[in-house]
Formats: structure tokens, C-alpha cells, sequence
């Protein structure tokens, strides 16, 4: 009996209720697919341009070429006084220590916001997160009279060194309010078995920390690989250039701008930040749904 009644659940047609909702969805995922195409056409069009004639770059609109041309990447990877390269490497050092000053300096900040008892704890924390409401550029100059008078500037030391000093309220907040998602029972288990401050965090909260550590890295990686502002006010020598300073040199308004160039090393600038997001993606996505929940 059981069978017969399952079989012919089974083979009832789809109900009036999802007769109705296909046609909807079907036009929902249409919208969505446009929007996403209208969203990539600039993209698109600027891998295409890299690879169109020179004259052809901005006489049509069209994602296909006509002939296709590789000559603007050789020419713009050494058509300036400086190889491309150059700019690449600068930009790929500072990133890399970006990435590394603030998943180390503000996981140990967030980690004394969210496990330690200190005086003053949840007013300096409020002031943390009072810093996230000042512009950046009230404090430019400031900062930059200060690195001036340290003989910084023309270093990539403004960019790094403040990174190391846990400047990113944005970081710290995240972090702390995924370590408030772990269970405080691991850390009196460690304290009862001798451990210190310093073994708790290095031992425990870090390796299950990993979503929202890769989700700092992630950030903090394509922020400074798309800097323009911050490498323009301390970086004045072009062999320090990152590759956005870099960009701008293709582009000159009192002579001719090589816009072959740019497009192409355009579109070389996006490889490392698309394969940086991922190789991380998985960890990202985990990272952002779990901060600030109990687990």
C-alpha cells in the first residue's frame, strides 16, 4: 500500500504553484544575465582593445576585433624609461607586506580586544572603532609631515610600516568578532594545561581563524594592489612606481598617450588579483559567512 501510494505521489504533474513561479524564474535569471553582461562589457571591451589596432581602439564598440594585434603588450612592457616589469614587483612587495602586517598585527590586536581583560579595554575599543569614521585624508597631512621629517618619503616605508602597527580598524573589528565565535571553553582547557596568552592565540585562535585571516589577506591584497592615492603622495622616483603609478604614464595630456599600451597592461594587472581571489575564494566566502556568529 505504502509503495502504491509513493508511486503515484510520484507521478503527479508539477503543481499550479510551480507552473507559475518557472516563468518567473526564467525571467528573473534573464535580468540577472543581462545585468551581469552590462556589468563585464567594459571589461570585456578592454581585453578586446588590447589586442586591436591602434587605430581601430576607439572606432568601434564591438567586443571583436577585427585583427588581432599583441604588439601594444610588448610595447607597453617596455615602452617607458622603466620596464613594466619594475612596476609589478614594486606593486607585488608592498601588497605582499600589506597582506602580512595586518594579518599579523591586527589578529593580535583583535585577539587582546577579544580574549584578554585589560584596563580600559572597551573604551580603547571604542576608539578603534571611532577611527573608522575619520576620512582618510583629514589625516594626510599630518602623516605625511611625519614621514617627511623621518626621511621616509620616496620609500615604500608610509605604505608598510603603519600596517605593522595594526592601522586598519576595519581588520581589527572583523577579526574580533569572529574570535568571539569560538568557544571560550578551548582557551580555560589550554590555561588549565599551562598555556599562556601568547600559545593560545599562536596555537588555538589561528588555525581556526583561517576564513577570516584569508578574508583580511584577500582585502588587504587588492586594496593595495589598486592603491593609486597612497603610492602618489610618498613615491616620486619611478623605479619605486607601483603599477598603478605606472598606468598613469601611458597617458600624457600635453603628447601622444599610448592607449594600446595601457589596455594592455591593463588587463595584465587584473591576472594577479583575479588568481589571488581564487586560490583564497572558498576561505573568503566561509570568512564573511561566519564572522560574528556563534558556531
Amino acid at each position: 500500500m505504502t509503495e502504491t501510494t509513493a508511486s503515484v505521489t510520484a507521478a503527479r504533474p508539477p503543481s499550479d504553484i510551480t507552473k507559475r513561479s518557472l516563468p518567473a524564474s526564467l525571467v528573473i535569471h534573464a535580468l540577472l544575465i543581462a545585468a551581469s553582461l552590462l556589468m563585464l562589457y567594459p571589461l570585456l571591451w578592454m581585453v578586446s582593445a588590447s589586442v586591436r589596432p591602434e587605430t581601430e581602439i576607439f572606432s568601434s564598440t564591438s567586443l571583436i576585433p577585427s585583427s588581432i594585434d599583441f604588439s601594444s603588450y610588448a610595447r607597453g612592457w617596455v615602452g617607458l624609461d622603466v620596464s613594466f616589469g619594475r612596476f609589478f614587483w614594486n606593486s607585488l612587495v608592498i601588497s605582499l607586506l600589506v597582506v602580512t602586517g595586518n594579518v599579523i598585527a591586527c589578529s593580535l590586536t583583535a585577539f587582546a580586544f577579544a580574549r584578554l581583560r585589560f584596563a580600559g579595554r572597551n573604551f580603547w575599543f571604542a576608539i578603534m572603532l571611532g577611527t573608522l569614521m575619520i576620512p582618510y585624508h583629514v589625516t594626510l597631512i599630518p602623516q605625511y609631515v611625519l614621514f617627511l621629517n623621518l626621511g621616509w618619503v620616496n620609500t615604500i616605508l608610509p605604505l608598510v610600516v603603519p600596517k605593522f602597527l595594526a592601522s586598519d580598524a576595519f581588520f581589527i573589528f572583523l577579526m574580533v568578532q569572529f574570535f568571539r565565535g569560538i568557544p571560550r571553553e578551548l582557551d580555560e582547557a589550554a590555561m588549565m594545561d599551562g598555556c599562556s596568552a601568547w600559545r593560545i592565540y599562536w596555537k588555538i585562535m589561528l588555525p581556526l581563524s583561517l576564513p577570516v585571516l584569508a578574508t583580511a589577506a584577500i582585502f588587504s591584497f587588492i586594496w593595495t594592489w589598486d592603491d593609486f592615492f597612497g603610492p602618489l603622495i610618498y613615491l616620486n622616483d619611478m623605479n619605486t612606481y607601483t603599477i598603478q603609478l605606472g598606468l598613469r604614464t601611458f597617458v600624457d595630456s600635453t603628447s601622444a598617450s599610448d592607449w594600446g599600451g595601457l589596455f594592455a597592461m591593463s588587463t595584465l594587472t587584473l591576472v594577479p588579483v583575479f588568481f589571488f581571489f581564487l586560490f583564497f575564494q572558498r576561505l573568503l566566502i566561509e570568512g564573511i559567512a561566519t564572522t560574528g556568529m556563534k558556531r
